[in-house]
């Protein structure tokens, strides 16, 4: 079986998978009861088909829209310009603005300046709209709903959520419950017409009852998961963005904005509604989401329109919003748009892949269970010569309604939903752990992990920062508190003060606003805010020092520069450039400094060194270190056409960054080396200061290796294949070099990679790794859209949880799996058997329906969703070639399926002698014991299936109230329908010996279970695993 699923079922992958592969599956699991039901939680490929030429189509005309419209503005500034008309509707006017929503609209999406400048700009439209470009609008709850009743709200059409009835619908679709409704249908016609009311009724009605009851079941289920999906879409929809309104900036959910918000824009951030572009520097769009070209757009005063949906690539910027909602382009768009689904994960594949295998097998014996029963009948006919009547037809109803049966409980519908149940489980309860799942595989992958690749700054450390060492002027000082601060500033002089004070304050990407209550309050990046408390500690005002200077132009810190430039015009009217960022970038980029006397000196070899030694020594006390530096420009200088200078400025200072590891880090690193999970740390900082940080986390082993970026790109990919494994920090890492990294530890490797990312340009990394972790905090929306999990806390205990989560589904998935086959193995040859030995079959079709529902729906409830417990990580990975069904349930299904067929065949054969039976009734006692006694067995299984290897299966049974609640359930509708439900069950009432029998039978399957597991199997997975030892038993198996 694993063989035949390994070659028809695992094209699919757990992201990026193709069409083709997607298709393909399908095409194999033709033979399905209800489509509807076994594929909704799948791709709509033809949907998503249709919705992609959609999408090409509707990106095609936009496009051509926004060439026309720029060749129009050509056209229009030659020609004698016409006079524009425009008249303020009543009711808008009457509201106190002086533009309505359409005029709005028609200016930025078909990016007509003319009709801009017409309206006098952005401040015009901003005064029109009754805003200010520096403090925005005046917010309050009257205002706001004025606003959203005019130009309505920033909110997307939705396809209204599906309804109970809905469910219940698509539940009755199954195939072979309809067939088996016509059957009783007809049963019960041909009963009440032979037999007449109510004992010809009993069958067909019998059958019908339990059919309503396994649809409603079956909905609620559905139903349930449905509800919990819908909770985990609104929180995927929590996007804020920073606006300023009432003249304060503060963070609202994007779903809040309204026309004439002023929005504050980064790296990073996706442009959450139409604007017009205010001021900024540098600011690079990508458009390509709305019209399909990869170029970035350059937005500024020349080209000031900014469209929904598109995300900023480079810089930093200052917007109005004009239009929201289904008035943008984003909005019409989408509203284009079919929900094409999303992919399949590789295990519901698989499982599918499972059920249809022993769904063609049920079939077949469903078929020669009909076929032998109806012979039997024949012949017993033509033999005694007895000719044909009613009772006859109602007979090979019956058998048809039997072997029907026999394929609505051999064909394991549950196996596939069961994982999007233990999903939907897993992921409502991650998210109460702060990790939100964005794509259904990644909970499941996160099981099969064998790599971490996680960035330092947020994730290992607090992400709290502050100044606590600074360098300057040859001094080293300590900056631990008020006094120290006050100390520094009276030992530096004026001039040396004045340049820190101007390249902090006019150098940032924060502010220091004061807050509600009148207190100073810093806004800006953890590092930012570091850098801002320093210059307030020192006495500067950030007010005063950036009205002293006006800010020319500004390249924002990335990635790839890792630094931040501003060029500012001094009062005297030069310029000036202040520069921050990497130390031993910005050291490269001096060769002058100051003295105590805040003269400037050269840089020699001899104090470039000695700085050198200080970023070192900084580095190795687990310090972020940054250069903060300046240099004068040239009076000609011009900042619209020449670059800012990368050479010639002036060292002013080092200073040391304190960022915390994170409480428990330690140990979660420590619990994922025990899991086989190795955790590397790539980030951006100084190799000292990863080092350090990687030492005290206990990521950097004495047989680790710690590498600098450049030094790894450097290296041929036979270098790399002998140096990754042994790689444990790669330190000043370029976003390059970390997709480098995860390629090559899935491709050559064969690894199973989780990367955590935050930045935008971390996006390929994490689109590239099988896992994506975003950070929930310190992430931009273009790294969380890229990722399959956000971290919502910025966590690494947290991702060492979703792991254990993964590792969860993974082994519920195969506890259920061995349930089920078990028990379809034994209905399967139990009712075969007796067909061909007996002439009848033990279980009627109402008691194979309550069977089917005990095994399909109940034991996905009772097993998939078992909580993880400390256990699961004390097993080696399962990697990307663990064999899903391993030897150890095999020999577990096997066991237990013997187990139960030898009883249930002895009780069928000599039950009457040995439970001592007598009467007329005799039989209908022995066919109830049966099956009385062939459900208590699937109930102990069920609990001796809570643990594939262990003994001890009772351990945790009290903290999962679910499987409590299952077992319970299902033990009282036993006894209802032994001892009530009579002829519409089949059954009659027991006496209490019986009921022990039953019972003891079942218990039984606990003790056998255990003696089974005692019986050694070999591992499916290798017994070395990237140089781990496998664990006692297989690498698929816990220890106790």
């Amino acid at each position: 079986m694993e063989q035949f699923l390994n070659e028809e079922f695992a094209a699919v992958k757990s992201k990026n998978s193709s069409a083709e592969a997607l298709a393909r599956w399908r095409k194999l699991c033709f033979f399905v009861k209800n489509k509807k039901r076994r594929f909704r939680n799948t791709a709509n490929l033809p949907k998503r088909a249709e919705a992609k030429d959609m999408l090409k189509k509707n990106k095609e005309k936009l496009r051509v829209a926004l060439l026309v419209s720029t060749a129009a503005l050509h056209f229009i500034d030659a020609a004698p310009s016409s006079p524009i008309v425009y008249n303020v509707p009543e009711d808008v006017r009457a509201a106190g603005f002086d533009i309505d929503a359409d005029e709005l609209a028609s200016i930025v999406e078909g990016h007509d300046i003319k009709k801009l400048k017409w309206h006098n700009g952005v401040n015009g439209i901003a005064a029109k709209l009754f805003s200010s470009i520096t403090d925005g609008i005046i917010a309050n709850e009257d205002t706001l709903k004025l606003r959203m009743k005019f130009y309505g709200l920033n909110k997307f059409d939705e396809k209204p959520p599906r309804g109970f009835l809905v469910f219940v619908w698509e539940a009755s679709q199954d195939l072979i419950l309809i067939i088996l409704a016509v059957c009783a249908v007809i049963s019960l016609g041909v009963g009440i017409g032979t037999e007449g009311w109510p004992d010809g009724s009993f069958e067909g009605l019998g059958i019908l009852i339990s059919i309503f009851i396994v649809v409603l079941v079956t909905a609620v289920s559905d139903y349930r998961q449905s509800l919990q999906f819908r909770d985990l879409d609104k929180e995927k929809k929590k996007i804020f963005v920073q606006v300023t309104r009432n003249g304060r900036r503060q963070k609202v959910s994007m779903y809040d904005l309204v026309v004439g918000d002023l929005v504050n824009l980064s790296i990073g951030d996706v442009v959450p509604a139409d604007g017009i572009f205010i001021s900024g520097y540098s600011l690079l769009i990508n458009e390509s989401s709305l019209t399909g070209e990869s170029e970035p757009v350059s937005v500024g005063r020349d080209k000031p329109f900014l469209l929904s949906g598109t995300k900023v690539q480079d810089g930093s910027g200052k917007m109005l919003v004009t239009t929201v909602g289904m008035r943008t382009g984003w909005g019409k768009l989408l509203a284009t748009l079919t929900e094409g689904g999303e992919d399949e994960t590789p295990l519901q594949v698989k499982l599918n892949g499972v059920a249809t295998i022993i769904g063609k097998i049920g079939l077949a014996f469903a078929v020669v269970t009909f076929i032998v029963l109806t012979l039997r009948m024949v012949v017993e006919k033509v033999i005694s010569h007895q000719s044909w009547s009613g009772a006859d037809a109602i007979r090979i109803l019956n058998f048809l309604a039997t072997a029907v049966t026999i394929i609505v409980v051999a064909i394991p519908e549950g196996l596939p939903l069961a994982v999007t149940l233990s999903l939907a489980f897993a992921m409502k309860k991650m998210m109460n752990e702060k990790a939100l799942v964005r794509h259904l595989s990644a909970c499941e992958t996160m099981g099969s992990a064998t790599c971490i690749c996680s960035d330092k700054t947020g994730t290992l450390t607090t992400n709290r920062m502050v100044v606590v060492k600074v360098w300057i002027t040859n001094n080293v000082k300590k900056i631990g508190s008020v006094k120290e601060g006050e100390s520094l500033r009276s030992e530096i002089c004026g001039s040396v003060l004045k340049l820190l004070l101007q390249c902090i304050f006019q150098n940032t990407g924060g502010e220091v606003v004061i807050s509600e209550e009148g207190k100073l309050e810093i806004l800006g990046t953890p590092t930012e805010s570091a850098l801002l408390g320093f210059g307030l500690s020192l006495g500067g005002n950030f007010a005063t020092e950036r009205s002293e200077s006006r800010i020319i132009k500004v390249e924002p810190f990335n990635s790839v520069r890792k630094r931040m430039t501003v060029v500012v015009m001094l009062p005297d009217g030069k310029f000036r450039a202040y520069c921050k960022g990497a130390s031993e970038n910005i050291l490269k980029m001096c060769n002058k400094g100051l003295d105590g006397s805040g003269s400037v000196v050269p840089l020699d070899e001899i104090a470039s060194s000695d700085l050198k030694n200080i970023i070192n020594g900084f580095a190795a006390e687990s310090l972020r270190t940054l250069c903060l530096a300046y240099i004068d420009l040239e009076d000609n200088f011009d900042p619209e056409r020449q670059t800012i200078p990368t050479n010639g400025y002036t060292f002013i200072c080092i200073v040391g960054i304190k960022d915390p590891v994170r409480p428990g880090v330690k140990e979660a690193v420590e619990l994922c080396r025990t899991a086989g999970i190795t955790v590397r740390m790539v980030t951006g900082d100084n190799i000292n200061t990863a080092k350090a940080i990687a030492a005290e986390c206990g990521i950097l082993t004495d047989d680790g290796l710690a590498i600098e970026g450049p030094d790894f790109r450097e290296k041929s990919l036979e270098e790399m294949k002998t140096l990754i494994p042994k790689i444990q920090v790669m330190a000043r890492s370029s976003p390059l070099d970390k997709h480098t990294l995860v390629r090559q530890l899935r491709t050559t490797l064969g690894e199973v990679v989780a990367v955590t990312g935050d930045g935008s340009n971390d996006a390929p990394a994490l689109h590239e790794a099988d896992i994506g972790l975003a950070m929930g905090i310190a992430g931009t929306e273009v790294a969380k859209e890229s990722a399959d999990v956000v971290i919502l806390d910025d966590n690494f205990a947290t991702i060492v949880n979703v792991a254990k989560w993964g590792r969860s589904v993974y082994i519920n998935i195969q506890k259920f799996v061995q349930f089920q086959l078990t028990v379809n193995v034994v209905a399967l040859v139990l009712n075969f058997v007796s067909a061909c030995i007996t002439g009848t079959a033990p279980l009627t079709s109402v008691q194979l329906l309550w069977v089917n529902l005990i095994m399909d729906t109940l034991g996905a409830l009772a097993l998939a969703t078992e909580p993880p417990n400390d256990d699961l990580m004390k097993r080696l990975p399962v990697g990307r070639t663990g064999s899903f069904i391993s030897n150890s349930m095999w020999r577990n299904i096997i066991g237990l399926s013997v187990y139960q067929l030898i009883v249930l065949a002895v009780l069928e054969m000599e039950g009457v002698r040995l439970l001592q039976l007598h009467g007329s009734d005799a039989e209908s006692i022995l066919d109830t014991v049966i099956f009385n006694t062939f459900v208590f067995c699937q109930v102990f299984n069920e609990i001796s299936c809570r643990d594939i290897e262990k003994i001890n299966v009772l351990h945790g049974t009290f903290n999962n109230w679910i499987f409590i609640g299952v077992m319970s359930f299902t033990v009282v509708i036993q006894v209802i329908m032994v001892e009530f439900l009579g002829d519409l069950a089949s059954t009659v009432p027991l006496s209490w010996k019986l009921w022990l029998v039953s019972v003891l039978i079942g218990f039984f399957s606990i003790p056998v279970a255990a003696v089974v597991k005692c019986i050694p199997v070999s591992p499916k997975q290798p017994t070395d695993y990237r140089g781990y030892k496998a664990l006692p038993g297989g690498p698929d198996e816990s220890v106790n």
